[in-house]
């Protein structure tokens, strides 16, 4: 039974609000497919005259507009007499991610004279402290919650929304928010708009509401109403074959491509897609909507290594000049290693040329007890990079911070290192030592290994790899060192959905993944944390000025 009234209440009162972002005061005007949502889902009546549909599920890549939609449905619920005395939550991964829909709403609320008005009499308080809305005159609170700060008991929810469900960490939340009192309202709603999500191994809760959906969606297909949910309705927007760079595809994935989803920007995304696996990834991932079936992608080509190799200096030509420490340690298992960043830079003294593009060099240590075992385990010459001096081999079955140390030491009298950064974890006392001598250790905020951290020196990396100095050469090149071009070619990324990356170990069973040391590769991108900024102090540039971008 289908209430035309009851449908074009809501839809009447969603295109009175105004759009927010970069379409703020415009009209909210529901695109088709978000009309057909709308109209079903408050329209749809059961025998008992109580809305049939429950559960909404809605997944439709980044960029259509659905978590504006989200906010826009929040203000109905927020607003409607004749469901008075809710309680409607927003959910997500994170409070940043909730708050989004929160955040809107209100934007949408003071945009509207009527509804603004209502604030200004204080009939509807806005605590922006709390990530709450209350109205007096319907009785209903609106408030925020995410996956990190919530509480299991006290919820009374009649409307739930979520928002990236697929980025959830576990179940908590979810069920906390949609088994016991939800069920027991009159009139429940959850709303659940995402995207597709990236976990490869089927094991979050996004996956298994997927699953759930697409079960729903091929019994109504088939007409098997002994797999169909009547209360449940899904509605996913997505392209699953390998045609991924055909237009009309994308077309199936994004319903609001032509609109707010401008074709231009799927086409510079497929451009890139093209020529980065990673790219291509989250291609499929966000634009057409696919659940990720690989991990990870490789980082860069190894014939990029290759072809920045150093022909024209040594070691010693480097003698003086400033440069950046990053170092990465273990005790038994990988590698422990230094890298060092020479920036460009003016000659250190007279007679001394000005350094022109970046160079980089390396020292490696293993314990030598287990060399042979690690042979074995990681199928590369260790004893052969020990031979010819690449790998320094420390006795007994651990490695000697004391050798390091002292190595550090040695290399910080020879070159001028103005700081040194490491990860912590597994060199606290080498750290302490380190200062206690003069070094210079860097302070580090927040954790090394993160998304936030990482991005930056991994992309500037690239860019000096990729990029040629006025004669033609190699902005950024480094000594032809063998084990750190292993753990060059091993290294892997993992790219989130802000477009943000981390290097990671490749993992594909235990036995392999011992085989995927990416130590070299890792002191290298943390020496880059510190000398990305190197040239907003002192560059050669400043006093010559730029030959050639």
């Amino acid at each position: 039974m289908f209430d035309t009234a009851l449908a074009s209440r809501a839809t009447r009162f969603i295109e009175l609000l105004k759009h927010t972002g970069d379409y703020h005061g415009l009209p909210f005007t529901l695109l088709p497919w978000e009309r057909s949502i709308v109209s079903d889902v408050f329209g749809t009546m059961n025998e008992r005259g109580l809305r049939q549909y429950r559960h909404v599920y809605i997944e439709v890549p980044k960029k259509n507009g659905k978590s504006e939609l989200l906010s826009a449905i929040a203000c109905y619920h927020l607003f409607n007499k004749a469901e008075s005395n809710g309680e409607m939550y927003s959910c997500a991964g994170d409070r940043m991610q909730a708050s989004i829909i929160y955040d809107t709403a209100v934007e949408m609320i003071l945009q509207d004279p009527a509804l603004s008005k209502l604030v200004d009499k204080g009939k509807v308080k806005i605590r922006d402290s709390y990530k709450l809305i209350e109205n007096s005159i319907t009785g209903t609170s609106y408030k925020v919650l995410s996956a990190e700060s919530f509480t299991k008991h006290g919820y009374r929810p009649s409307i739930v929304l979520f928002d990236e469900l697929h980025v959830q960490p576990n179940r908590d939340l979810w069920d906390t928010m949609t088994k016991g009192s939800f069920l027991a309202r009159r009139q429940p709603l959850l709303w659940v708009i995402t995207t597709a999500g990236d976990d490869p191994d089927r094991v979050s809760i996004g996956w298994e509401i997927h699953q759930k959906a697409e079960t729903i969606l091929a019994a109504r297909r088939s007409g098997d109403k002994s797999k169909d949910i009547p209360a449940w309705y899904p509605v996913i927007y997505s392209y699953q074959g390998e045609d991924i760079y055909n237009e009309k595809n994308w077309a199936l994935a994004n319903p609001s491509l032509g609109h707010n989803l401008r074709v231009e920007d799927l086409q510079q995304l497929a451009a890139e897609a093209k020529l980065s696996p990673a790219d291509e990834r989250t291609f499929r991932w966000l634009n057409l909507n696919q659940w990720i079936t690989t991990k990870l992608t490789t980082w860069l080509p190894l014939d990029l290594f290759d072809s920045t190799d150093a022909s024209d200096w040594t070691r010693a030509d480097l003698l003086g000049y400033e440069c950046y420490m990053g170092g990465d340690f273990s005790t038994t298992t990988d590698l422990s290693a230094i890298c060092l960043v020479f920036p460009p830079q003016p000659g250190p003294a007279e007679g001394k040329p000005d350094l022109e593009d970046w160079r980089v060099i390396w020292d490696c240590w293993i314990p030598a007890d287990t060399m042979q075992e690690r042979i074995r385990a990681d199928h590369v010459p260790y004893d052969q990079w020990t031979a010819q001096g690449w790998l320094h081999a420390t006795d007994g079955n651990v490695i000697d911070h004391t050798l390091i140390r002292d190595r550090i030491l040695e290399l910080h009298k020879l070159y001028n290192v103005i700081e040194f950064i490491a990860d912590p974890s597994f060199a606290t006392m080498l750290l302490t030592e380190l200062q206690q001598e003069g070094v210079k250790v860097a302070e580090v905020p927040g954790y090394l290994q993160s998304y936030n951290s990482l991005t930056d020196p991994m992309n500037y990396l690239e860019v000096l790899l990729r990029s040629k100095t006025g004669d033609g050469k190699p902005l950024m090149t480094h000594e032809a060192h063998p084990v750190a071009r292993w753990c060059f070619g091993n290294t892997a990324i993992h790219k989130n959905g802000n477009a943000q990356i981390k290097y990671v170990k490749e993992h594909r069973g235990k036995s392999e993944a011992r085989m995927k040391r990416i130590d070299l590769t890792v002191a290298w991108v943390l020496a880059m944390m510190r000398a990305r900024h190197h040239n907003q102090a002192k560059s050669v540039y400043e006093e010559r000025g730029i030959r050639r971008l």
